[in-house]
């Protein structure tokens, strides 16, 4: 990999919403992650008190007390009512942005109601200048579209809802 094409790499993770890209080839490995402009503070930090320990004395393992950090919840994506449980998620196979359609003047792929089967184009993610139909793995109907047209999108990120036939 060029030099150029890193400094791109990282540029677009600069601005879009990705916060860790993997690369791995046969000739390099590359990993790049953005930092939020938080940082965690000692009062962040939950920390269950410690038992009083004499010198001689040992704890078993299964005493000794877990230190905890918190965790942001992870936004979950709503679906609709009617029978969720039997709805299949589409999912992102790359990272890079998301794309309806194949360029500004023509329909969309798929929109919300259409039939779809195995094997058909359903959106287009770019990534790297690189444009990539991304096709169905299932037959059904599009119940539901999960991601905005030109959003960038992360690997495994769901993008339709599909009630399969």
């Amino acid at each position: 990999m060029k030099p150029k094409e890193i400094q791109e790499l990282i540029d677009f993770i600069a601005s879009s919403g990705l916060a860790e890209v993997n690369i791995e080839t046969e000739q390099f490995k590359i990993n790049v992650k953005k930092y939020p402009n938080t940082a965690v503070k000692a009062a962040d930090i939950i920390m269950p008190a410690l038992p009083q320990v004499a010198p001689q004395q040992v704890l078993p393992v299964a005493q000794a007390p877990a230190v905890t950090a918190p965790v942001a919840a992870e936004p979950k994506a709503s679906a609709p009512a009617a029978d969720s449980a039997n709805l299949i998620t589409i999912k992102s196979p790359m990272i890079g942005t998301f794309y309806r359609s194949s360029n500004p003047e023509t329909p969309a792929f798929v929109n919300v109601g259409d039939v779809i089967e195995a094997g058909k184009a359903v959106c287009i993610i770019e990534a790297m200048k690189l444009f990539n139909e991304i096709e169905s793995e299932i037959s059904g109907k599009i119940v539901k579209i999960l991601v905005e047209n030109a959003t960038p999108v992360e690997y495994d990120q769901p993008l339709f809802l599909v009630e399969p036939k």
